[in-house]
């Protein structure tokens, strides 16, 4: 088996570039394995010395099966790119694009981009992306749409087959019905050596906390939907009074960490480290007694990072919802959503950090379940019998049948009502004082379908006019 290996690669800061190269010695004693070189990325020395790799121009040739690693940021906008005019096997890690879409369209800040950004959604969504396209003009930037419209069924369906690292990815795609192969399989993650609870206390003293308080670490890249400030709020909660919260990893610039814990009360008792080398991330996770992973909403992403803590020996507390179903109760409990969140999260900490003999036998669950389910082997095979499996098969294709199957939206949501009106029985001659009767006949011959007046908002009214030199006669 040949395969060309599209992915970032260190020294981009992108969690798939770390997990590429994870997976690569792995996937190399199974396959022939050659790196492509992405345009306007760097590759780092270890990895150009390491590898065979070759230009982005020479994809598929020889035979070869293009294997990409698709990502929700402008990283993969080279992948993006490659995958659309190559057919091949795609790892989709974030089942929504639509932050990608973005990045390459409206991103660019061109006169040409905002209509790139509508038609490719529209091609993806119909009329519900063109409407969603249309707001963005307007400078409507809700975080509903990007969300709701995956902005993928183009690009999945020009792959000979997708792989997704979660049961629940897959049977998201299935009940989108795209007509593409999708197949699960686990996320490699090499097992890591347990915490080193000696690194664990010197970072403690590094940044203040003291040795006995319990910790939470909330670790990866910040931004709203991560929840960290719903953990800061947390810390302020009755019976969580010596708590301390270590965050670890970039934060986004609209997120406002440490003001939300001066507003909170909680300032001495959050940390923030920022983006740390893998020696400061693995005593992060040894100085942290429960780590924190909520998300709300999601892109459908498989959290690489959550996968390391538990793999260090360290459970984590979940969000209620999406790709955290796959994840064992036992290992990973899970927060609600909605407006029990806090009170929820608040309860959830103080049962935990009250029992230490607890939380150290669900690390050691954490740990064998990386170990056994996220084994770097067994996810290089699966990822090869599917390559394998899948090489020869032709692509579902954009095909006039394969285009979004949405219903026609209604005169409540789309504002050009084209149709056309045939009046009857005012043939001239009429001659004055005669009272006819006449017929109106209207056609609707748009796209949205017309809702009766009389039946609430939306609804479409017809107003009779009878015009004479200037004057309304009715």
């Amino acid at each position: 088996m040949k395969l060309d290996y599209v992915s970032p690669l260190p020294p981009v800061r992108s969690g798939i570039a770390d997990y590429s190269t994870d997976l690569l010695p792995h996937l190399a004693a199974l396959a022939d394995v050659r790196l492509i070189r992405l345009p306007d990325l760097p590759v780092a020395p270890e990895i150009e010395r390491a590898w065979p790799m070759a230009a982005a121009e020479e994809v598929g040739a020889g035979g070869r099966l293009p294997l990409y690693q698709m990502g929700n940021n402008r990283y993969h906008a080279g992948v993006l790119e490659l995958a659309m005019r190559l057919p091949g096997v795609l790892t989709l890690h974030d089942v929504v694009l639509h932050h990608l879409l973005l990045d390459v369209t409206l991103g660019l800040e061109t006169p040409e981009s905002f209509w790139e950004y509508k038609d490719r959604l529209t091609r993806d969504h119909g009329w519900i992306g063109e409407a969603a396209a249309l707001a963005k003009r307007w400078n409507a930037w809700g975080n509903a749409p990007i969300f709701e419209l995956p902005a993928h069924r183009r690009l999945l369906r020009r792959q000979r087959g997708v792989l997704v690292h979660s049961e629940w990815a897959a049977a998201f795609l299935a009940e989108e019905d795209l007509g593409v192969r999708v197949r699960a399989v686990p996320m490699g993650v090499p097992l890591p050596p347990e915490a080193d609870e000696a690194a664990g206390l010197a970072l403690r003293a590094r940044f203040g906390l003291p040795a006995n308080d319990p910790v939470l670490g909330a670790f990866g890249f910040q931004t709203p939907i991560k929840r960290t400030e719903s953990a800061v709020r947390a810390l302020a909660a009755p019976g969580l009074e010596r708590a301390h919260l270590l965050i670890v990893g970039q934060a986004a610039p609209v997120m406002d960490l440490e003001g939300e814990a001066r507003r909170a009360g909680v300032a001495e008792r959050v940390h923030i480290m920022g983006f740390v080398s893998f020696e400061d991330f693995a005593a992060a996770i040894a100085a942290s007694d429960l780590c924190l992973n909520l998300r709300y909403p999601t892109a459908g992403e498989t959290s690489a990072s959550l996968l390391r803590v538990l793999a260090a020996g360290r459970p984590g507390v979940v969000s209620d919802y999406a790709q955290f179903a796959d994840l064992p109760r036992e290992i990973a409990p899970r927060v609600p959503l909605g407006d029990e969140e806090p009170e929820a999260l608040a309860a959830l900490l103080r049962e935990l950090l009250a029992d230490p003999a607890r939380l150290r036998a669900m690390g050691r669950a954490a740990r064998e379940h990386v170990r056994v389910r996220h084994d770097p082997a067994r996810a290089a095979r699966e990822v090869v019998e599917a390559c394998e499996q899948w090489a020869e098969l032709p692509p579902p294709g954009d095909d006039p049948g394969s285009q979004p199957d949405v219903p026609a939206p209604s005169s409540l949501a789309w504002g050009r009502l084209s149709g056309e009106m045939e009046v009857t029985g005012a043939d001239a001659p009429w001659p004055e004082g005669e009272r006819r009767r006449l017929g109106i006949r209207l056609r609707n011959t748009g796209f949205a379908r017309w809702l009766a007046g009389e039946r609430g908002p939306g609804g479409v009214a017809v107003v009779v006019k009878l015009f004479v030199d200037g004057e309304d006669l009715l």
